[in-house]
C-alpha cells in the first residue's frame, strides 16, 4: 500500500504539540498530514481531565492565532491572576500579581484533553489529513524529504517530518537519535480536590523537602487541581492512603491555608524523568515538545516549551513562504533547531536545579537559598524579568 504524493509535512503524535504544529503550518499555507497512533480521545465537559497545563500568554496568543484559542476559553479554561510561590523551610514567599504587569491575567488552567481535542478538530477543519489508529514502523531518509512506513504496509512521503509522539518517541527511536536521561526517582501525584476555602483565582506553589506541590485553581473557586512531586516510597504512601487521611495530609503539606480539603476525583501518579535527545533536527526531522525535551513539572513549562517549538517553527516556515524561500532548507531547519534546543536545555537543567536546592532539608542547602524567594519579591525588576521569562514574553 503506498500514499506516494508527497506532502510538505508530516506530524507525528496528536497530542497538544503535535495538533498545534499540523494546525499552525496548515494555515501557513503547507500540505500537512498528521499521524496518531492510537484514537484521540475526545473531550467532555462533564469529565475532568486529571492532566492539566499552567499556559503561558504567548501560547495563549499562537492559540489565537491558529484559531482555536477562544473556543477553547469558551469550553472552560480557567486564568489565574496571581502566583503565590512558598519555601516549607522559610517564612518568605514570592508573589506574581496580574495588576502588577498591567495585565488581566498572568495564564490558564486548561485540561490537555480539551485542548487536544480542539485542535484535532481545528486541524481537521484547516484541511490537514488526518490518520488516527496509525503506527510507524518505518523511516526511511530520501534525497528530498522522508519516508515513513505505517505498522499496515502503507508509505508516506514529506519533504518535512516533524515528531512529537511525546517522550518515549517511536519515531525518535527509530531515527536513532540519542537521548540522555536522568530520573528523579519521583512520583507526581494529581487529582482534583474541594477546598474550604476559595482558591483566589491563585496558582500556587510550596517547595517541600518532599518536592514541590502545587494547587492550580479550577473554574469553580473552590476547585484546584493539585500536582504533588513526592519520592517513589512517599508517593506510594500517600496513594495508599484511604480518601480523608489522603485529605489530612494534603491540608497539612499546605500549612493549612485551604482550611478542610476533600478529594474530588481519583490519584494517579506518574514518573518524573528529565530527558534531552541529543539534537531537535537530523536532516529532514524534527523533534518537537516531550519527544525532545521531557521535564520536572515544578514550573508548569513542559507544554509551553512544546508549543514554543511550534511557534518558532511556524514564524519560520511563514517568512520563508513570503520571500519565495524553500521552508525546508538545512539552514532554516538548523536555525530552528539551535534556536529551540537552548532554550529547552537552559530550562530543563534550571528546572533540576530548583528541584534539588529547595526539594531539601539539608541545612547548607536551606542556609544556601535563605531567603532567595523573599529577595526576588522585593526586587521589582527580578520579579518582573522571571515572570517574563516564564511567560514568554520578550523584555
Amino acid at each position: 500500500m503506498s500514499r506516494r504524493m508527497r506532502r510538505d509535512v508530516i506530524v507525528v503524535g496528536a497530542g497538544v504539540v503535535g495538533a498545534a504544529c499540523a494546525l499552525a503550518l496548515a494555515r501557513a499555507g503547507l500540505e500537512v498530514a498528521l499521524v496518531e497512533a492510537g484514537t484521540p480521545a475526545r473531550f467532555s465537559v462533564q469529565d475532568r481531565d486529571l492532566r492539566v497545563y499552567a499556559l503561558a500568554p504567548d501560547n495563549a496568543a499562537l492559540l489565537d492565532e491558529i484559531g482555536v484559542w477562544q473556543e477553547i476559553c469558551k469550553t472552560r479554561a480557567q486564568p489565574y491572576r496571581k502566583m503565590w510561590v512558598s519555601d516549607a523551610a522559610r517564612p518568605d514567599t514570592l508573589i506574581f500579581s496580574a495588576d502588577d504587569f498591567a495585565r488581566r491575567e498572568l495564564g490558564w488552567i486548561v485540561e490537555n484533553n480539551l485542548l487536544a481535542d480542539r485542535l484535532w478538530q481545528g486541524a481537521q477543519e484547516a484541511g490537514v489529513e488526518t490518520l488516527s489508529d496509525a503506527r510507524i514502523s518505518g523511516f526511511e531518509p530520501l534525497a528530498d524529504g522522508i519516508r515513513l512506513t505505517l505498522a499496515s504496509g502503507e508509505t508516506l512521503d514529506a519533504r518535512l517530518v516533524v515528531a512529537a509522539d511525546g517522550a518515549n518517541s517511536r519515531l525518535r527511536e527509530l531515527a536513532s537519535i540519542p537521548v540522555s536521561e536522568h530520573d528523579y526517582q519521583q512520583r507526581g501525584v494529581v487529582a482534583y480536590v474541594q477546598l474550604e476555602k476559595p482558591h483566589q483565582h491563585t496558582a500556587w506553589q510550596r517547595f517541600l523537602p518532599t518536592g514541590p506541590l502545587a494547587f492550580l485553581p479550577c473554574d469553580d473557586e473552590r476547585l484546584c487541581s493539585i500536582v504533588w512531586s513526592l519520592p517513589n516510597d512517599e508517593a506510594e504512601r500517600v496513594l495508599a492512603l484511604d480518601e480523608d487521611a489522603f485529605a489530612l495530609e494534603l491540608a497539612h503539606a499546605f500549612a493549612g491555608r485551604f482550611g478542610q480539603i476533600r478529594l474530588a476525583s481519583k490519584r494517579v501518579a506518574f514518573p518524573l524523568k528529565r530527558r534531552l535527545a541529543a539534537q531537535q533536527c537530523q536532516g529532514r526531522l524534527l523533534l518537537m515538545g516531550d519527544a525532545a525535551h521531557a521535564v520536572h513539572p515544578l514550573a508548569g513549562q513542559g507544554v509551553n516549551l512544546g508549543l514554543r517549538d511550534v511557534a518558532v517553527l511556524y514564524r519560520s516556515v511563514k517568512r520563508a513562504r513570503a520571500k519565495g524561500a524553500d521552508f525546508a532548507s538545512s539552514a532554516r531547519l538548523q536555525r530552528w533547531a539551535r534556536e529551540r534546543r537552548s532554550d529547552n536545555v537552559l530550562s530543563s537543567y534550571a528546572f533540576e536545579a530548583i528541584n534539588r536546592v529547595y526539594s531539601n532539608d539539608s541545612l547548607p542547602l536551606t542556609l544556601l537559598r535563605g531567603r532567595a524567594l523573599g529577595i526576588a519579591d522585593a526586587i521589582a525588576p527580578l520579579r518582573h524579568a522571571l515572570w517574563r521569562h516564564a511567560a514568554g514574553i520578550a523584555a
